[in-house]
Parts: structure tokens; sequence; C-alpha cells
């Protein structure tokens, strides 16, 4: 496997490619289900564009009684016997080790799209929602069931295993805000970003939809 990875890092090095390929994060690693940038653009420009709404009423926290208006995180909305974390670790990172019988991940190595690097061990890794929860909200989900919220929440379509400092840093900010440090990645957020907003016919503010239009713009 080493042998394997480093004949591919020395293949992009010579082709000037920063990205880091794996069975999880290159720079066209994207959920199954997102759109391709041209038909990234058409959805884009099909968004309805309004202000960003507050986060009156929004609470994530589910302990103690708290609201949790996105449901408890990772419920095994499909069914399955394995939980939404577990599958999106599961299915972006390589050499995948489980605990004995059961479907939770305990080992593996990660590519991380945001940054290029290498992460080695789940303890590191966090799971993004590519569009926040918080802006879910703030761009229509207010207004939804808390059955419909917790299945957005859930929708392995807008969920990448990457480095927990990043998704740290990044919080509930737009494209407009904030876009992954590793540059070649760009592309493939934005449309992942998109395909999500679409998909819910959640609405775009005028400086998320520039920046992504501009991001959508170049792909190549």
């Amino acid at each position: 496997m080493a042998r394997r990875v480093l004949s591919v890092l020395v293949v992009l090095a010579l082709s000037g490619c920063g990205a880091v390929p794996s069975g999880g994060a290159g720079s066209d690693k994207v959920p199954d289900g997102t759109p391709d940038a041209a038909t990234a653009r058409a959805q884009l420009g099909q968004l309805a564009e309004g202000p960003a709404g507050g986060l009156d009423g929004y609470v994530r926290d589910c302990d103690d009684g708290a609201a949790c208006v996105f449901g408890r995180p990772w419920s095994d909305v499909d069914g399955d016997g394995c939980d939404q974390r577990s599958q999106v670790l599961a299915r972006d990172l390589v050499g995948v080790q489980r605990k004995e019988g059961r479907c939770g991940v305990t080992g593996g190595t990660l590519h991380d799209p945001y940054t290029g690097d290498t992460v080695r061990g789940v303890s590191k890794v966090q799971i993004d929602h590519v569009v926040p929860l918080a802006e879910m909200w703030r761009s229509g989900a207010s207004g939804w069931t808390t059955e419909q919220r917790t299945a957005a929440a859930n929708d392995l379509r807008n969920l990448i295993a990457v480095r927990g400092e990043v998704n740290q840093s990044k919080g509930d900010r737009t494209p407009a805000e904030w876009m992954p440090p590793n540059p070649a990645y760009s592309c493939a957020y934005a449309r992942i970003y998109v395909g999500v907003k679409a998909r819910y016919r959640l609405t775009v503010t005028p400086p998320e939809r520039e920046a992504l239009d501009r991001t959508l713009s170049a792909c190549r």
C-alpha cells in the first residue's frame, strides 16, 4: 500500500498537481449525487436569492432537554444498522479498521480534501456539513419539521470527513466567507455546496452566489 501511494504522489509531483488522491479524498472526490460543474452553475442560477435569515430558535445541542432542532447527530436514518458518521468514515478513509462484528470505524487514514494533509487515525477526523446546519437554518430549514431537518443533517451528500482543526476553523461560514485552504478542492466544494442548496431549495445571499459562481466558472 505504501509503495502504491508513493508512486501516485510521484506522478502528481511530476504533473504539477498539488492535491493528494486517495480512496477518500482527491481534488475530484465528491459524494455520490454531487452535480458536475456545469450542472451546478445551472442550479446556482435557479436558486432564490435573499438576505441571510436569523438564528432565532436554532439550537444544535441535544443534551439536558435542549431543543435539538436537527435531531441527534449521526442517526441511522437509512436503517442499515450503521450511523452516518461511521458510513462517512468508511467511505472517505483508506485502510479502514472496524470494531469486531460492528460498523464503527476505529482506525484508518484520511487524505484530507480541505488541506491536502494526510491524517492517520480517527481521533483527529471530524465530519463536516459542507452546507453548515446553521446556514441551512438561516436559508430555509427553520420552517421544516424536525424529521425533515434530521434527514438533511444526515444526508451523505452533504457530509465530508476532514481534519478536525480545519472543520473547527470553518465553523458556520458560507463560501462568501470561507473556502477550503487547498485550492485544488475549491471546485468540488462549490459543486457539493450548490447541489445541497438546490436539493433542499435553500436560498443564497448575493455574496454567496457571487463566490460560488466565481469558483464554478474556474472549474476545469
